[in-house]
């Protein structure tokens, strides 16, 4: 007996894989199964949902480029500071100075990119009608996905720290200022009262809830990246595991029309 067959019999080895590599398809089914990494995946996939001009293939390339902002949004934590007076520093060190600063420049393309290639995956879901039932809440879950998204690439706009990213995000974050019932400018604002006293201030509505201030200084860029960097990719991360069980639950990949 050779020694890779001996490590395969070993107790080692079965604790870690339960089923050897399936030659029939009862062991795939197993193999299925008992795998963390590929229980969220059909034992069969039908013919269509592999034909490039139905799936476009824009999901598989939606989650590739969420995982490519990851990777390099991690690398770029350890040198960038998010306060105002090194910020923009550590943006030109970054394309000049440090090495492999090109992780910036393919943060930046693969979230512009991540942007075009959701929106024409719900596209596809549209045209292809797989929307329709048992799939509703999973289209639900992926207008969720598309807007955090968008929110994604907004928050990441100021993190430079340069003129266009605080005048752009001015404008942003006054556009939510107008935002109905949420904002302070905005209209319905003036109806929701407690006792007597208005609920949406200039201190309480979604602009300041995002900003953490009533202007755009140390308090924003340091809120900016936390949404950036934690909360928002942690709640695309539990939306896309959602979104996958569901893709599975509901039957796999819808048929053509």
């Amino acid at each position: 007996m050779g020694v890779w067959s001996r490590i395969r019999q070993s107790r080692f080895y079965r604790s870690i894989f339960r089923v050897p590599l399936p030659r029939t398809t009862r062991e795939k089914v197993l193999m299925i199964f008992n795998t963390f990494v590929l229980h969220v995946h059909p034992v069969g996939v039908p013919r269509y949902a592999v034909r490039l001009r139905y799936t476009w293939c824009m999901g598989g390339l939606a989650f590739f480029l969420f995982l490519v902002e990851i990777v390099t949004g991690v690398a770029l934590m350890f040198y960038y500071r998010p306060v105002p007076e090194y910020a923009y520093a550590d943006i030109l060190d970054l394309r000049y100075s440090v090495y492999f600063g090109i992780m910036r420049e393919l943060h930046r393309w693969a979230g512009h990119a991540m942007v075009v290639v959701v929106m024409l995956h719900m596209l596809r879901v549209f045209l292809t009608g797989s929307y329709r039932p048992p799939r509703e809440f999973n289209w639900v879950i992926g207008v969720s996905l598309l807007i955090l998204t968008l929110l994604l690439s907004f928050t990441g706009y100021l993190l430079p720290w340069d003129q266009l990213a605080y005048w752009a995000t001015t404008v942003g974050t006054n556009m939510v200022a107008a935002a109905p019932f949420v904002g302070y400018e905005g209209p319905g604002s003036e109806l929701l009262t407690l006792h007597g006293e208005p609920l949406i201030t200039p201190t309480s509505d979604l602009r300041y809830f995002l900003l953490g201030s009533d202007r755009i200084g140390p308090a924003a860029l340091n809120r900016f990246y936390i949404w950036h960097c934690v909360a928002l990719p942690l709640a695309m991360t539990f939306l896309c595991g959602l979104h996958f069980w569901r893709v599975r639950k509901d039957g796999g990949i819808s048929g053509p029309l």
